[in-house]
């Protein structure tokens, strides 16, 4: 006689909701970190080919290449961003400086008077591997370490 109008969810079809999310999630969240880690690591070959760019204006206006062969920052690369020092390097010679602290560690080594390579390096993800980047007076900064260290 009486007719039941109840319109709900079964607790199954619940489950199976429950479970498409969590399935969903679990492919979702490590492709997130990853690409975060690659948002934080796309700072070092900015810097990279900045430096490679003020490199090459100093040795326009004065006929030299500068050397700072310490990495700079000198405390190793991490997650945590890093100081960058104002003055006392071969970056403040030719006028290079990043906006604010930096994640990356950075070296400017001279050939002399034929050329230079800037080399980057990084560890975002703060596992003991670093990404590094390079750039020479020829050649735009790429990557020397495998796509996946970060």
């Amino acid at each position: 006689m009486f007719k039941s109008n109840k319109k709900a969810f079964t607790l199954v079809e619940l489950m199976i909701v429950v479970a498409i999310i969590g399935i969903l999630a679990a492919i979702a969240v490590p492709n997130f970190v990853a690409m975060q880690y690659r948002a934080k690591r796309a700072e070092v070959p900015s810097n990279v080919d900045g430096i490679k760019t003020a490199e090459l204006a100093y040795d326009a206006a004065f006929d030299a290449f500068v050397q700072q062969s310490a990495w700079t920052p000198t405390a190793d690369p991490s997650k945590i961003q890093q100081a960058w020092p104002s003055t006392g390097t071969g970056y403040a010679t030719i006028g290079w400086a990043p906006d604010g602290n930096v994640r990356g560690q950075y070296q400017l080594v001279s050939n002399g008077t034929t050329g230079f390579t800037v080399n980057g390096r990084c560890d975002v993800d703060n596992d003991a591997s670093n990404a590094t980047f390079t750039a020479t007076r020829d050649a735009n900064s790429a990557m020397t370490s495998n796509n996946d260290i970060y």
